[in-house]
């Protein structure tokens, strides 16, 4: 592949794809879950902790292995092709495509803020609870014209990221300025005054204390927002091949673009917190609590401002995600691992096929009407492979000790532990409180596994003819 993509574009890649709809959302169910914004900013920290140590530990991978397929191409490997290929289905049936989709949708829902005439129109067609609105159709539209524009081209898809992305960047900062400066009635230490004491208030039945078991699920819900608003930065590894120089520049971009995003997020939570009390956070409307600190600050104008800025935002994500998860499925198919359709670039030097087939399933799952709360439970999931390639940093230490390493992980084997203590025990505590956030995604690997048996059962037939 040529490599079209200099450290600035893979940065906007890291940062495109992470900044999407959730920090402008999630915090709303975080203060339900826990009733104190010292919690709440606790649980973002954890968060940022995480999440720039994954990215200092995927940074010796990309050195080790800079190819297209990223995360993909590490697991396949280091522990073989089943490991990759339960990645790559996980990817291809709902993290990828599944987050394309519900990012597209929070696109639609806020472009129908703008528009009420989108949330008032009659259903295109409607059977029971299963419905297509007009809001479904525009988020179908805004992924088919990216995979459009991303099939003339890496040019055309960079140019995109580069512009929204910066767009965003931008915006997120004037709003943080903004709250700073211009809030009348500052609420900050009333929501730090709760302290370490923790409260649950889920349906909006008054507060309660919360400790214990109650408290631990508490956190890991809460977590389920935090990461899930936190990944995908991960992308920019599945395009290595198209980088310049990725064995320098990819951890490069990784490290810095997340160190970037997780700053402007607790940022914009101090803004909430000092913008809005308690309740207002909780229980802001359709969880839109950046819309409701906008309101405000700016009035009515706020809330267009900050409506715009949800669907640039948006836009420049879903563009992110769609340029990058095709590389994947690209790579899978030359491994024998996916559809052979998928395997050659057009004459734009990029894998139309591969673009097209996300697109399409992505595009369906707009349909479905449950890809938000899929998306939901399986954070269990993105965490538990982010885990696997994390580990994967240390088994090749022992394994293969005299490899020569462009990069090493900074803080070695520190960084890596810290990842796993914390992934280990998110992952443990839904297990243990919040089941519903973790058997859909055992189940979702689980059914890799017998296509894998398939695949590999027609590919030794073809071999033995």
């Amino acid at each position: 592949m040529n490599r079209q993509l200099k450290l600035w574009d893979a940065i906007m890649i890291v940062m495109g794809s992470m900044i999407g709809s959730g920090i402008f959302i999630v915090s709303s169910d975080m203060m339900r879950q826990l009733g104190s914004g010292w919690w709440v900013i606790i649980v973002w920290l954890i968060t940022a902790v995480m999440t720039v140590s994954a990215a200092i530990c995927y940074g010796e991978l990309s050195a080790l292995f800079p190819k297209a397929g990223g995360q993909y191409t590490y697991l396949t490997e280091v522990f073989g092709k089943m490991t990759g290929f339960l990645y790559g289905w996980s990817l291809f049936t709902v993290i990828q495509t599944g987050t394309i989709a519900a990012v597209a949708v929070a696109f639609g829902k806020f472009t129908a803020y703008l528009i009420p005439e989108l949330n008032n129109a009659a259903p295109l067609y409607e059977n029971g609870s299963f419905k297509i609105t007009w809001i479904q159709i525009l988020a179908m539209f805004v992924i088919l014209i990216l995979t459009f524009i991303n099939t003339r081209g890496v040019r055309s898809g960079k140019m995109i990221q580069s512009f929204f992305t910066s767009s965003k960047i931008i915006a997120l900062i004037l709003l943080i300025i903004g709250g700073i400066f211009m809030i009348k009635e500052n609420h900050f230490s009333e929501n730090l005054s709760y302290g370490l004491n923790s409260y649950q208030n889920l349906k909006g039945l008054g507060w309660s204390d919360i400790s214990g078991g109650i408290l631990l699920g508490g956190i890991a819900a809460a977590m389920v927002g935090s990461v899930f608003s936190s990944v995908a930065w991960e992308n920019v590894t599945f395009i290595a091949g198209e980088i310049e120089n990725p064995k320098r520049n990819v951890v490069r971009a990784m490290v810095i673009g997340t160190s970037l995003v997780m700053v402007l997020y607790l940022l914009c939570n101090y803004v909430y917190l000092s913008a809005l009390s308690r309740e207002e956070i909780a229980f802001a409307v359709n969880d839109r609590v950046a819309v409701a600190t906008a309101h405000k600050i700016l009035g009515e104008t706020g809330t267009i401002i900050m409506a715009v800025l949800v669907m640039i935002s948006t836009f420049g994500c879903v563009n992110g995600i769609v340029l990058s998860g095709a590389r994947v499925f690209q790579r899978m198919a030359k491994d024998g691992l996916f559809l052979k359709q998928a395997i050659p670039n057009n004459k734009y030097e990029v894998p139309e096929k591969s673009l097209w087939l996300q697109g399409i399933w992505a595009s369906l799952l707009c349909l479905s009407g449950q890809y938000g709360d899929l998306l939901d439970m399986i954070s269990f999931v993105i965490v538990l492979f982010y885990m696997i390639t994390v580990f994967a940093v240390i088994w090749l230490r022992f394994k293969q000790p005299n490899l020569e390493r462009p990069y090493k992980t900074l803080g070695y084997p520190i960084v890596p532990l810290i990842y796993l203590l914390i992934g280990s025990a998110f992952c443990i505590l839904l297990i243990l409180y919040k089941p519903q956030y973790t058997w859909p995604g055992f189940i979702l690997i689980i059914l890799g596994l017998p296509v894998y048996w398939f695949i590999n059962k027609k590919k030794t037939a073809k071999i033995d003819s």
